[in-house]
């Protein structure tokens, strides 16, 4: 039972790391300290991503799940839990260079604007 519970905590805690990495750049508007923390988040999930590295939460959710007498699933927690949200049938390459791209265009207005204000105001 406590290996299960252990095991839907990584699932929220990486279901939660994602959510940083994609609107982090938000949170550095109000907070600019935060960028300490969102640029390296962002930097390791767009290498995850981009490199098709196996992030470590999740075999220690897998494993969690086994100890806790559950299947643990194949793939990683992108391909389980978010591909069928993120990317719905018929989504092309095309379609996920150009969904990423905005991901990008996004990050790097909010970072400009954060910058803008930093040294506007000096």
């Amino acid at each position: 039972m406590m290996a299960g519970l252990a095991a839907d905590a990584v699932l929220l805690l990486h279901l939660l790391f994602i959510l940083f990495v994609v609107l982090g750049g938000l949170g550095v508007l109000c907070r600019r300290r935060l960028a300490w923390l969102h640029l390296p988040a962002a930097a390791w999930g767009a290498v995850v991503e981009l490199y098709h590295l196996q992030c470590p939460l999740t075999p220690l959710e897998n494993s969690l799940r086994r100890a806790a007498g559950e299947a643990g699933y194949g793939g990683g927690f992108i391909e389980n839990y978010l591909l069928p949200i993120i990317y719905p049938a018929g989504l092309t390459p095309e379609h996920q260079l150009w969904l990423g791209g905005a991901v990008l265009a996004i990050n790097g207005a909010i970072y400009g604007l954060v910058l803008w204000r930093v040294f506007a105001v000096r």
